[in-house]
């Protein structure tokens, strides 16, 4: 019998002792932080572009591509301070004259920006196409209209087909 009462003891003391029901809870935070930094995105939607005078060209010396038929980019930025759209012509021996490759855009600038409204000669260093003020969070399409002017210039051998003359454009976009 002293041996039931102790297993009995030591029952009811295991079970007082043992493991509780209830859990305490315990929650913490952690803070994420995003290290932002200002970047530009630019993508060329027009890598080749062919510019072909037609005789009412001819009679008035020059030919142009404009708007949408243009040469279209499409760029973005995160930059609060916006960012410029550059472009320059700086191949070593350019087959079309830069003082008859003429260049402007009809796109709006964003705003606080600016934009290159009439034509202006190609150069080799960067000149500003276009330009926001203020971050451009989606895509914007700028297209840049083309003339060549001075058509009589750039000969042609009355063979079959067209002599071509080719310059080679670059964009650069940089966040401000």
């Amino acid at each position: 019998m002293k041996r039931l009462v102790l297993t009995v003891v030591a029952v009811l003391a295991c079970w007082v002792a043992g493991p509780s029901t209830v859990q305490a809870a315990s929650t913490g935070t952690s803070a994420v932080t995003l290290g932002a930094s200002a970047n530009a995105v630019l993508q060329i939607l027009d890598p080749t572009f062919n510019i072909v005078p037609t005789a009412f060209d001819y009679t008035n010396d020059y030919v142009e591509a404009t708007g949408a038929a243009g040469l279209r980019v499409r760029l973005k930025s995160n930059s609060a301070g916006g960012c410029v759209l550059y472009v320059k012509c700086s191949d070593a021996s350019p087959q079309i004259a830069l003082a008859d490759f003429l260049v402007k855009t009809q796109t709006a600038a964003g705003a606080g920006g600016s934009s290159a409204t009439v034509y202006i000669a190609i150069t080799a260093a960067d000149q500003a196409l276009w330009s926001s003020g203020v971050a451009q969070i989606a895509f914007t399409e700028v297209d840049t209209d083309i003339r060549i002017q001075n058509l009589f210039a750039y000969p042609d051998a009355m063979a079959a087909g067209t002599t071509s003359y080719t310059n080679n454009l670059t964009y650069t976009v940089v966040a401000q």
